[in-house]
C-alpha cells in the first residue's frame, strides 16, 4: 500500500448516521494519529476524521526528540520509524560558492543503560506519518479521510459532532468525548471561543519546499547567510533523495510556484536554476507563537497545535504535540475503560498545559537569538509532573540523583529471573501500569489487581524476582530501595514509597488511578 496517497480509504464509508463511538478525534497529523493508536490498542472505539484527501505532504518537521522516541517505542512504531530516520548531518557554511566552515549544530550524545535514545533522529514528517498511519491500521483503527467536522454540541452525556464528506453527504456522530488535534488554525477551538495568547515574533515569511537537487553532497546540512538578513539552507532527508529547503529572505509576498522555489534557490545560493531538479512540495510558513487558556471545555479536549503554536526553533513543537496524545490516551483509557473517576481527565490541562508554556519560552527564545547551537536540553527527558496532582512522593533522605515521583521512569537493562538479557523498557511497554517492587518489600499482591491489561508487578531481586539486576543498572536508575515504585503508562512515576506500609500506599493511590470499583475488587 503507497501509505501517502492512502487511495484504498478515501472511499470509505461515513458512519450511519447516530453512530456512536468512545472518542471523535478531528485530525489525522501526528497528535491525532499518536492519539489513535494509543487508543485503539486500548479497545477504547475511536474514530478519527480529516479533511484533507490524504496524509499532509511535506517533510515540515523532521526531528524526533529522545523523549518522543521513548513514546514510540511504547506505540510499537519506533523500529520502522529508526529504520526510515536518520541522524542529522553536520552544517556546512557557504561562502562565494564553497564551503567556509563546517560545525556540529546538533549535538551528538553517546546513548546510557538508562537512555537508550540519546539523540534527535531525523524523520520527514511525511514519513512520520505514514508510519503512524500503518500502525493504527494494525490495531484496528480508522480515517475518514475527506470528511469535515463542521459543529458540534455537548451536554453531560458526551459530544454530538455533524461530519459532512467532501461529496456533501452529512452524518452525526455521538462520542463521550471529542478531542481536537486539528492544528493552528483549529475548527473546534475556534467553535469553542477558547482564545489563544503569546509572545509576538519577528514578522517573517519562510518558503519551505521538498526539492531534488543535483550537485550537492548530501553529507551536509548546507546553509547560505544572505546579507540583507536571512538564510536559506538545504538539509537531505534521510530515507529519501530528497532536500528539505528552508528560504527565510526579506520579501512582502514570496510565492511557492515551482518556478518560484527554483529562482529563490537560485538567488540565495550558488546553485543554478537547473539544478534544482524538481520541486515535490513547497508551502509558505510565517512562525507564530501561543497557548490557549484553558486545555478542556466539557467533553472536548484540545492537542497539539489546536493547543499551543511555536517557532520551529529547536524541533520542539511536533514531538510536545505527541506527547500530548501521549498525555491524554491513557487518561480516557482509564476513564472509558476501567471505570476511573472523570476527575482524572482534569490533570491532562494540569500537567501539560505548564509543558507547553515551557516549551513555548524556550522555542522562542531561540527564535529571537538565532543561535543554531542545539543540545541535549531539547531532548525533552526533563520533563515531568512533580506538582501533578497524581504525584505523591513518601520516601525521604533520598540521594542526591534519585528519580523522584513525578519524574520520568528510565531504562535500565538486567535479566529476566532465568538469565534472558531485558531492560525496564520492555516491562513498561504497553498500555497498563508497572509496580516496581526493588528489593523485596513483601508488597502483598493478593491487594492488587489481576489483570495485567490494568497493572503488572514487577519484582526486582527479593526471594522471587521477575528480574535481576545483573549490573547493577537498576540500582543506579532507581536507588538502592527497598521501595515501590508505581510507573504510569506514559512512563512517569506516579508513586513511590518504602517499604514500610508499601501495600495500603499502593492500594490506596489506585482508586485514583484505576478507578474505585477495580482497587476495591482486587482488595
Amino acid at each position: 500500500m503507497e501509505l501517502n496517497n492512502v487511495k484504498d480509504v478515501f472511499d470509505a464509508p461515513l458512519p450511519d448516521d447516530g453512530a456512536a463511538v468512545d472518542v471523535l478525534i478531528a485530525g489525522a497529523g501526528p497528535t491525532g494519529l499518536a492519539l489513535g493508536i494509543d487508543l485503539a490498542r486500548r479497545g477504547v472505539r475511536t474514530l478519527i476524521v480529516e479533511r484533507q484527501d490524504r496524509l499532509s505532504p511535506g517533510a515540515r518537521g523532521t526531528g524526533l526528540q529522545p523523549r518522543t522516541q521513548e513514546v514510540y517505542d511504547d506505540l510499537g512504531v519506533l523500529d520502522a520509524v529508526r529504520a526510515a530516520g536518520g541522524l542529522y548531518p553536520k552544517m556546512a557554511r557557504w561562502e562565494n560558492g564553497r564551503i567556509a566552515e563546517v560545525s556540529e549544530m546538533i549535538e551528538r550524545v553517546d546513548p546510557t543503560p538508562a537512555i537508550p535514545h540519546a539523540n534527535t533522529l531525523m524523520v520527514p514528517q511525511f514519513r512520520n506519518q505514514e508510519l503512524l498511519y500503518e500502525r493504527l491500521l494494525e490495531l484496528g483503527g480508522e480515517v475518514l479521510f475527506r470528511t469535515e467536522l463542521t459543529a458540534f454540541d455537548q451536554d453531560s452525556a458526551g459530544v454530538t459532532a455533524r461530519l459532512r464528506h467532501a461529496d456533501g453527504a452529512e452524518r452525526t456522530v455521538h462520542g463521550a468525548y471529542l478531542v481536537a488535534a486539528d492544528g493552528g488554525r483549529s475548527t473546534v477551538r475556534r467553535a469553542l471561543g477558547t482564545k489563544m495568547s503569546g509572545p509576538s515574533l519577528e514578522p517573517v515569511a519562510v518558503v519551505l519546499a521538498d526539492v531534488r537537487v543535483d550537485g550537492l553532497d548530501r553529507d551536509h546540512w548546507h546553509r547560505w547567510f544572505l546579507p540583507q538578513g536571512g538564510f536559506a539552507a538545504l538539509l537531505p532527508l534521510a530515507g529519501t533523495d530528497h532536500f528539505q529547503a528552508l528560504v527565510a529572505a526579506p520579501s512582502d509576498s514570496p510565492d511557492t510556484s515551482p518556478e518560484a522555489v527554483r529562482a529563490l534557490l537560485a538567488l540565495h545560493t550558488h546553485l543554478g536554476a537547473e539544478q534544482i531538479r524538481e520541486v515535490l512540495w513547497s508551502s509558505l510558513f510565517r512562525p507564530k507563537a501561543g497557548m490557549v487558556d484553558a486545555y478542556r471545555t466539557g467533553r472536548v479536549f484540545l492537542a497539539g497545535d489546536a493547543a499551543h503554536i511555536h517557532s520551529p526553533a529547536g524541533g520542539q513543537g511536533l514531538n510536545t504535540s505527541v506527547q500530548d496524545a501521549y498525555n491524554l490516551g491513557w487518561k480516557l483509557g482509564q476513564v472509558l475503560r476501567h471505570g476511573a473517576p472523570d476527575t482524572l481527565l482534569d490533570t491532562y490541562e494540569a500537567e501539560r498545559r505548564p509543558i507547553a508554556a515551557r516549551i513555548l519560552d524556550t522555542s522562542t527564545r531561540l527564535h529571537r537569538s538565532g543561535d543554531l547551537r542545539r543540545g541535549r536540553d531539547l531532548h525533552q527527558l526533563d520533563i515531568g509532573y512533580p506538582e501533578s496532582p497524581l504525584t505523591q512522593e513518601l520516601r525521604g533522605d533520598l540521594a542526591e540523583g534519585t528519580p523522584v515521583a513525578g519524574d520520568r521512569a528510565p531504562d535500565a537493562p538486567c535479566s529476566t529471573a532465568d538469565g534472558k538479557p531485558t531492560r525496564l523498557f520492555d516491562a513498561f511497554r504497553g498500555p497498563h501500569f508497572a509496580l516496581l517492587d526493588l528489593g523485596g518489600t513483601g508488597i502483598d499482591d493478593s491487594a492488587l489487581p489481576a489483570d495485567p491489561a490494568l497493572l503488572r508487578l514487577v519484582r526486582v531481586g527479593g526471594p522471587a524476582p521477575d528480574l535481576i539486576d545483573t549490573d547493577g543498572h537498576i540500582r543506579d536508575a532507581y536507588g538502592p530501595g527497598p521501595a515501590v515504585l508505581l510507573i504510569r503508562p506514559d512512563g512517569y512515576l506516579a508513586l513511590a514509597a518504602p517499604a514500610k506500609d508499601a501495600t495500603a500506599q499502593i492500594t490506596a493511590a489506585l482508586g485514583t488511578y484505576l478507578g474505585a470499583g477495580t482497587a476495591a475488587a482486587a482488595r
